[in-house]
């Protein structure tokens, strides 16, 4: 249990005007904790009050002994919500997880649990956003690794080779490098392929002559890598490298702003007008990026509509594309940490355009 975490959630709360809160997702009862379950269909959760913490397990679960100040545990039999219930402050709301189903809340409203009701997530997710440094940590190996693996990726491309079996592959690769396996399934995309941003990969089989993406992560010690390059597999033409460095200008100048108190929307714009001044505008399809950490998508994007100044320990993608149907598509992704007085790149894989020998 980290107490240092869950002050930092409480301070959250309290500034909401609230008191306790019921979480019941379970990356960020991990977060909090240290324990983590997946609990399918059953009920899982963690009171939090000024008073401790309590950890409501099913007895099916790994024994979750020593990971919360109380622990509640209960049998497929038992109804959980009277003993959560019980556990409440009645007479305070109660702040509740936005992944709380009604089929628990709307019984916990009838209970009476608490005088109101009201989505707490923000407080748990403004915590999870700026990592400490031990999360930091964690973040760079799983960067790192995933550099590695984008190095075997390139060398797998030959004639023939399918994207499914260069994704499929991937995963022991991940495996031997000590990583738990993939964030995400791999995007492995040849040709006009990836000009579809979430093209699923396929049979397509490698023809040479084609582009190849490859947007890839994998987990290390819970903590997610995302990463995309783009390669070529014969020299580009004038139009393939005016796109390819577009994109990279593009991706180059937006994190060379970010810092403390920049705002999100910034970021994007930056990126945004570069790929807009070079007349593809309407062919960078998506936000910049999103942020990361437990989870590979974590509340809290770099785009246009998020206005809120970038902190200290943030971690984000920084992933502009240019997308041309039938043509190309080319996306250059890095993670970006937001240092005390700047910024920290956490791929280093070349952006440059790369032509692989196959």
């Amino acid at each position: 249990m980290s107490k240092q975490r869950i002050r930092r959630v409480m301070d959250n709360l309290e500034a909401a005007g609230l008191s306790q809160a019921l979480i019941c997702d379970p990356m960020s009862i991990k977060y909090l904790t240290g324990y983590y379950t997946f609990p399918h269909e059953r009920f899982f959760a963690l009171y939090l009050s000024d008073k401790g913490t309590t950890l409501f397990c099913n007895k099916l679960f790994p024994d979750a002994t020593g990971f919360a100040d109380r622990l509640v545990t209960f049998s497929d039999t038992d109804d959980p919500l009277p003993l959560v219930a019980a556990a409440c402050e009645r007479g305070a709301a109660l702040g509740v997880d936005k992944n709380l189903p009604a089929r628990w809340l709307l019984p916990l409203m009838d209970l009476g649990a608490a005088q109101g009701f009201s989505v707490a997530s923000d407080a748990v997710d403004a915590a999870r956003s700026a990592k400490d440094e031990e999360e930091r940590a964690l973040m760079r190996e799983a960067s790192r690794l995933n550099d590695v693996a984008m190095g075997w990726l390139a060398a797998q491309v030959h004639e023939g080779v399918t994207e499914r079996a260069i994704a499929e592959g991937l995963l022991g690769a991940y495996r031997r490098l000590g990583s738990e396996g993939y964030s995400f399934d791999p995007i492995v995309s040849f040709g006009a392929n990836a000009a579809d941003p979430h093209h699923e990969s396929d049979d397509t089989a490698f023809v040479p002559g084609q582009t190849v993406l490859f947007d890839v992560g994998c987990i290390w010690q819970g903590y997610c890598s995302d990463m995309t390059r783009t390669f070529f597999t014969v020299e580009p033409n004038a139009h393939q490298l005016e796109v390819y460095e577009t994109v990279r200008r593009a991706n180059e100048a937006a994190a060379a702003i970010v810092a403390p108190g920049v705002e999100f929307a910034k970021i994007d714009g930056v990126a945004r007008g570069i790929i807009t001044d070079a007349g593809y505008g309407p062919y960078f399809t998506h936000r910049l990026g999103h942020q990361i950490g437990l989870e590979v998508h974590e509340p809290g994007d770099v785009s246009g509509n998020h206005h809120e100044p970038v902190r200290p320990g943030q971690i984000f993608s920084i992933e502009p594309g240019i997308y041309l149907e039938g043509d190309i598509g080319v996306r250059i992704e890095d993670l970006c940490l937001v240092t005390e007085d700047g910024h920290e790149i956490l791929n280093h894989y070349p952006h440059e355009a790369i032509v692989l020998q196959v």
